[in-house]
């Protein structure tokens, strides 16, 4: 499984709108997009295909970090679209900063622990290696 897949099974297992499923014979966690709430399922087997993205609430560009509390599911729709709208603009613009406190907001109101029995792969650390997983 690689980082992103890492990073996008932990958004969803952390996030109460996701529930274990079976979907055509594999197990999901199926949830709704941090933006829409489209329905999601992200794919709990290694290199299955993925609707869903990661989306950095805090922008990378901006000093958004791989952090539980910044990342969030989203589907690619609405998290490309957030990128192209908002993500090039500075720090101090009233709509950037109105989306990022939204969206801290939703994240969390659906923050959980992840559901008792899912196994979960190593939460992926910076490059160092250190964890950086945050409650």
């Amino acid at each position: 499984m690689n980082r992103t897949q890492k990073l996008l099974v932990w958004c969803a297992a952390t996030d109460s709108t996701f529930k274990l499923k079976k979907i055509r014979g594999q197990q999901v966690l199926a949830g709704k997009c941090i933006h829409c709430n489209r329905a999601l399922a992200i794919a709990l087997a290694d290199g299955a295909a993925q609707a869903a993205t990661v989306e950095h609430i805090l922008p990378k560009n901006h000093g958004g970090r791989d952090t539980l509390e910044n990342l969030a599911p989203a589907c690619s729709r609405c998290n490309s679209g957030k990128g192209v709208r908002l993500d090039a603009r500075r720090f101090s613009d009233p709509k950037l900063q109105e989306v990022i406190t939204r969206l801290q907001e939703r994240r969390t109101k659906r923050r959980r622990e992840p559901p008792e029995g899912l196994i979960l792969p190593p939460f992926p650390g910076e490059p160092d290696g250190d964890p950086i997983r945050q409650t």
